[in-house]
């Protein structure tokens, strides 16, 4: 029960029903806030206590001052958790795990349990195996089983051990996608409150549903457990970007050009850390769908959230997507009530501003390497002339980490740009020519954009008259089609598209993030060996939202973001050499060039086929029994009780380390003394290079792991789908095949210097820990700029610390990984403004002192001493932001607090 300080309690009508409400008018300035604030002014408001959260909490956000530095803690209460099967499945490990620890100290094993909604879609286990054929979505389908059978039997298990758990069992959808159709209710109803829906998921792109006026971002999952377990989510009131749109987008451009432009632009203003929201006349004419599209690339801008208001359009597409009436009155009613809908003549108070014409943005890709590097079509092939460069040999590295390319290596050119034709002779016998720029994988994938109907259908109209044109995808591209709900199809299908799609090659594959997240499978076998043994810089497109390095696929080094029209064109044109703007995509059957522009569709007739092709009852019919699951689900095996019994023989799930050992009371602090540096990292090292997500290579230390327990190479699947394996990802951390490791020059990969040895050989950075480790040697990590940047992967934090790293010093952070690596007990600390690892001289050969750290066991000091035995000396401001995260460290971890707590109790 709320304190009720401010006398906000009241009750709201709707139609036959009356509902509990924190009334916001109640809080003087409550008018003026930005409708973000406004929904975490609710939430304090519903939830004080009088402890944590306080009256003083609740006069903070309404007095919040949009000019200040955050500096006011508040603790967030999530309405509900939503995860995936890659961070969910150790979500739920973890908590199997303490429901042992509970029992070991003493507690009740089912205090261990949701205290609110948490649903969690199975989405990142289906590979792209199969390609190319009609039955390639049932054939990955069985794969997918065959490989996870472990873990969908743990995660059914879960399904009944635990209250309020739900899973969406595979070949339903992307989570993201489920959430916005489905999941999501914009206006929450329990024990007869309404309030508005809030989350946090174990997914960075959590941020989609930001599109329909819902609050969330991703979090590590050891932050969602211990939101799962009632713990509010530590923050400091942000500072608050309001984004003003106004006009319409140009004709031929679409809202993935939209979004790279937004992404382009907030990354280069600075939103790490705070909340951006898009307001002015422009919202309006902005659909539903894109602005899911815009919200799900909050991460690649690096703000926390990315948030639309809650208007007409709102209730549409919730309308659309077969939310009943009661529900749509429920929301549009709460939010006129709470002035949370959208009035453009009514501007809230914003830290920060920042406007966009829609009638600016052109045609756009992005990459090689980063979503934020947007490039207009039209420069395209320019760009990737000059792009190309960096990726033709391999680079020498000195001991500072300056790249440098010996003379002996340099690259053969054509016209001033690199080339290395190779022949190539395909599995039909066709023989054909790749080289530098070939697009070897054309993906229309991802949450991003397969939820926005008006690019899939742009995409599969341009396919269709590609097709009437004579026009086929070049051989040696593999194409992809995952879309991120069944509906996709369904819509595809009315509207007598899929034959034309699946002509060029654009079967359906599976219903999941596939090529996002690295799992595009493996290439022909005669590409990939071309490839290989020329090393060719080849290229993949995709209309996701990333694109690091190592992520898509490992014989693939460049990678490019784009909207599903332009996928489709680039599997025609078959190479980044080509300028699809201006040259010819192919020939027609007179021969006569084709080009993009002869294809391209009008908006006229996107808008007739989405008007014509999808109705409410697709959604409603799709999602009418959606934690069933299909016949292959229902037979799977489903252990019972309350704990789980651990296989000790399993190479997919086993019981973690984490509590190990643990007593009622965390051991104090200590200062760091004798560390050596397991890896000095340069910039933009992303969670993708320090836990990657995709292929497991046979001669790495996991490789070797699951070989040695008689896992065949063709099983050893990804390390995503063996999250709950800590063993293979202990040993895949810092394993990601273009991790650059500066304490060990010329080497790409996860290896080291291993100090420990006379000489310092280079070997693998779990090989090197382990040693360290045996001899008692602290290590820490040093790094540049946005460390951290990706995907809220938990085991990146979780792997840093088993690997026995005790702090990581860099430049700076992106927000969830350095609440994950305090969540894990690892000390995160930032170099001196305007200083770095390399203007200091560190060359990650010395021995480091950290003092100061004991006092953390009374306060949060502001820097740590930092020393080395070669004389460097500096003090480090410590990245404890607030006393919550404080409280997290001295026990050793977020889940050791939450599982002493609610021992206490």
């Amino acid at each position: 029960m709320s304190a009720n300080s401010f006398d906000a309690r009241s009750t709201l009508p709707v139609g036959d029903e009356s509902y509990e409400i924190f009334r916001l008018a109640k809080v003087e300035g409550s008018a003026r806030l930005p409708y973000s604030l406004k929904v975490l002014l609710e939430n304090l408001l519903r939830t004080e206590d009088g402890a944590n959260i306080t009256a003083e909490h609740i006069r903070a956000v309404g007095g919040w001052d949009p000019n200040a530095q955050p500096s006011q803690e508040i603790q967030f209460t999530p309405a509900r958790v939503i995860m995936q099967d890659f961070t969910g499945v150790p979500c739920v490990v973890d908590l199997a795990t303490m429901r042992e620890a509970v029992k070991e100290l003493g507690g009740d094993a089912d205090r261990i349990n949701p205290l609110a909604p948490a649903e969690l879609v199975i989405d990142h286990s289906v590979v792209a195996d199969k390609f190319g054929t009609a039955n390639a979505f049932s054939q990955n389908v069985d794969l997918e089983y065959g490989r996870n059978k472990e873990r969908y039997q743990f995660l059914r298990w879960g399904q009944t051990a635990f209250d309020e758990f739900k899973v969406v069992p595979p070949g339903t959808g992307i989570v993201h996608q489920v959430n916005i159709e489905h999941l999501a209710r914009t206006v929450m109803v329990r024990g007869g409150q309404a309030y508005p829906d809030t989350l946090v998921g174990t997914d960075s792109h959590t941020t989609m549903v930001n599109g329909l006026g819902v609050l969330g971002w991703g979090v590590g999952g050891i932050e969602a457990e211990a939101a799962m377990l009632g713990q509010p989510v530590s923050m400091l009131i942000p500072r608050v970007v309001g984004f003003k749109l106004r006009g319409q987008l140009p004709t031929g451009t679409t809202a993935t050009d939209l979004v790279l432009t937004i992404t382009e632009m907030l990354r280069e203003h600075g939103v790490v850390g705070k909340f951006v929201e898009f307001y002015g006349d422009g919202v309006a004419s902005v659909p539903l769908a894109n602005r899911a599209t815009i919200g799900n690339m909050s991460p690649e801008f690096g703000s926390t959230a990315a948030i639309f208001p809650i208007d007409e359009e709102t209730i549409n597409y919730l309308r659309l997507t077969g939310r009943d009436q009661h529900q749509l009155d429920l929301v549009e009613a709460y939010a006129k009530e709470q002035g949370l809908w959208h009035d453009p003549a009514n501007e809230p108070e914003y830290s920060e501003l920042l406007e966009l014409d829609l009638a600016t943005v052109v045609p756009s890709i992005a990459g090689p390497k980063r979503p934020q590097d947007r490039i207009a079509l039209s420069d395209a092939k320019h760009q990737f002339h000059h792009d190309v460069q960096d990726y033709v040999t391999e680079p020498d590295q000195d001991q500072a980490g300056k790249e440098s390319f010996p003379a002996s290596d340099a690259p053969a050119v054509s016209n001033g740009v690199p080339t290395k034709p190779v022949q190539v002779t395909g599995a039909d016998g066709a023989v054909y020519e790749i080289d530098h720029g070939a697009v070897v994988v054309a993906a229309i994938t991802s949450c991003t954009n397969t939820s926005n109907p008006s690019v899939m259908v742009g995409a599969a109209l341009l396919a269709k008259k590609a097709v009437e044109k004579g026009l086929a995808r070049k051989p040696w591209v593999k194409t992809t089609l995952a879309p991120g709900s069944q509906v996709v199809m369904d819509y595809y299908d009315r509207a007598g598209l899929t034959p034309y799609l699946d002509k060029l090659g654009f079967n359906l594959v599976g219903y999941g993030c596939t090529t996002c997240i690295g799992n595009s499978g493996p290439l022909p076998e005669e590409i990939s060996q071309a490839v290989n043994d020329h090393d060719l810089a080849v290229t993949s497109v995709l209309s996701g939202n990333r694109n690091f390095e190592g992520r898509i696929n490992p014989d693939v080094k460049m990678n490019y973001l784009a909207s599903p029209p332009l996928v489709v064109a680039y599997a025609l044109a078959g190479s980044m050499k080509v300028d699809i703007t201006t040259e010819a995509l192919g020939t027609d059957q007179s021969g006569n060039p084709v080009y993009l522009r002869d294809i391209w569709p009008s908006e006229q007739e996107v808008e007739e086929v989405v008007a014509g092709a999808i109705g409410q009852e697709m959604f409603t019919e799709s999602y009418s029994d959606v934690f069933s699951g299909d016949a292959q689900w229902q037979a799977l095996a489903v252990p019972t009780g309350n704990t789980f019994e651990w296989d000790p023989e399993s190479t997919y799930v086993r019981k973690p380390p984490y509590f190990d050992g643990m007593g009622m009371e965390p051991t104090p602090i200590e200062d760091i003394s004798g560390a050596r540096v397991l890896a000095l990292l340069g910039d933009s090292v992303t969670t993708d290079h320090i836990s990657p997500a995709g292929a497991i290579k046979a001669d790495s230390p996991a490789g070797t792991y699951l070989s040695e327990h008689g896992v065949q190479r063709r099983d050893f699947n990804s390390y995503g789908s063996r999250r709950g394996n800590h063993e293979v990802m202990i040993r895949g951390t810092f394993a990601n095949i273009r991790l650059r490791n500066h304490l060990a020059p010329g080497t790409e990969g996860g290896f080291t210097r291993d100090l420990t040895q006379a000489g310092g050989p280079v070997t693998s950075i779990y090989d090197a820990s382990q040693n360290y480790q045996a001899q008692g040697t602290p290590l820490v990590v040093l790094a540049g700029k946005e460390y951290g940047s990706g995907s809220s992967r938990d085991w990146a934090a979780k792997g840093t610390a088993l690997l026995g790293v005790r702090a990581v010093i860099a430049v700076s952070y992106e927000r969830i990984h350095r609440s994950n690596l305090i969540g894990m007990g690892v000390l995160p600390l930032q170099f001196p403004e305007g200083a770095s690892a390399e203007s200091l001289g560190l060359t990650g050969e010395e021995t480091f002192e950290l003092t100061g750290v004991s006092a953390l066991n009374d306060g949060i000091p502001e820097t740590v001493r930092v020393t080395t035995d070669t004389g460097v000396e500096f003090d480090a401001p410590l990245r404890i932001d607030t006393p919550g995260e404080a409280d997290y460290y001295r026990n050793g971890g977020i889940l050791q607090y939450v599982l002493r707590s609610l021992i206490r109790e």
